[in-house]
């Protein structure tokens, strides 16, 4: 999996946020051998679909799918989480998910 980054254009409003989630969510955090890339992007997205965090969760979708997980594993999960984090949020990250496949699919 290439390294991943904040996005650099943010670099200029908010210069040691993209410093310190590059160099210590990427960094470090990602890359501790604790857990595989596969199940930290299984766990990320969990939790940002529980908490409705719709920006960052179709960046950490193709993430995952990069680490390994297919669409119905992460289908999968989604529906199990709309017991646990509502629905709505449930159908808001399968709605993400149908995209990121879709713009892989056409890629």
């Amino acid at each position: 999996m290439p390294k991943q980054s904040a996005p650099q254009e943010l670099a200029a409003i908010a210069p040691k946020l993209v410093e310190i989630t590059d160099e210590v969510l990427f960094g470090d955090v990602w890359e501790r051998p604790g857990l595989s890339p596969r199940d930290r992007s299984l766990v990320t997205v969990s939790v940002l679909a529980a908490l409705y965090r719709t920006e960052q969760l179709g960046y950490h979708l193709g993430v995952a799918l990069d680490n390994g997980l297919s669409v119905a594993e992460l289908s999968e999960a989604i529906t199990h989480l709309a017991f646990y984090a509502g629905w709505p949020n449930a159908m808001t990250a399968v709605n993400q998910l149908k995209k990121v496949a879709e713009e892989r699919d056409a890629g």
